[in-house]
């Protein structure tokens, strides 16, 4: 093997290595510690972000059959936003709610429930990962955000996705972003069905992000706006997402 070159089979182990380093529990005193986050963790979601788009920008989080399905989906984060404006919508069946696209883009828009819904959709079983240490496996219907994106015509200079939703925490909303592979991925849909249902409330309604290949804090619910931007440094605190800015999670949360 040369010096510029890296055979997949080392990628592999290299980002085994560095999954047990993510993986550590969250009470464990050394995940608490501030120098280990910003320096150990952040070390390590960076390579493993960077192994994962070297073995390729679009392979695909596993998909299960119906009998896999969980009896029960517990609902995580908010379960109902406070905001007066989501009320109303939810008073009306979210008859009138509309989903804002903007920022970088050529072509801004909004898109009704019914709009998205008159869009080719794709259904998939997968398995929901938490952080906190929990999963289930639910089926998601919805839009592909790919669809979306290439109405409203990315600017050249667009490079993430910046998802801002409904339900706040502390009085902040919440928000999440990916970048442009992960939202143009097969499996990345805005779901508005879930097990062959209307989404529950719990669980985000009216559309919430589904980006398959990620933990369940990336999985942004409730969402109400979608903005393209160049960079992640005029987003909340520079750092890409709520609890990512709040509490230290990574950015890239890759399993």
């Amino acid at each position: 093997m040369t010096k510029d070159t890296i055979s997949r089979r080392r990628l592999l182990k290299i980002a085994g290595v560095t999954g047990s380093a993510l993986l550590l529990p969250g009470c464990d005193r050394l995940s608490r510690s501030p120098t280990f986050r910003e320096v150990v963790l952040s070390s390590g979601e960076k390579l493993a972000y960077r192994v994962q788009r070297l073995l390729g920008v679009n392979p695909l989080a596993r998909e299960y059959e119906p009998e896999d399905m969980s009896p029960s989906f517990r609902t995580n984060g908010n379960t109902m936003p406070a905001a007066a404006e989501y009320r109303r919508h939810l008073e009306t069946n979210f008859a009138d709610w509309r989903l804002d696209v903007g920022g970088a883009v050529k072509k801004p828009a909004s898109f009704s429930l019914a709009d998205m819904k008159a869009m080719p959709a794709r259904s998939q079983i997968t398995r929901h990962d938490c952080v906190e240490g929990w999963s289930a496996i639910g089926k998601w219907t919805g839009v592909p955000l790919g669809a979306i994106l290439d109405r409203v015509e990315l600017e050249p200079d667009a490079r993430f996705i910046v998802f801002h939703c409904a339900d706040d925490f502390r009085g902040t909303n919440y928000y999440e972003s990916i970048d442009l592979v992960d939202a143009f991925h097969p499996q990345t849909i805005l779901a508005y069905g879930m097990n062959d249902g209307e989404l529950p409330v719990g669980h985000g309604a009216p559309v919430r992000l589904r980006v398959e290949r990620q933990l369940g804090y990336k999985q942004a619910k409730f969402v109400m706006r979608i903005e393209a931007v160049e960079s992640l440094s005029a987003v909340g605190g520079g750092k890409g997402g709520y609890w990512e800015d709040s509490n230290g999670y990574e950015w890239y949360a890759g399993i």
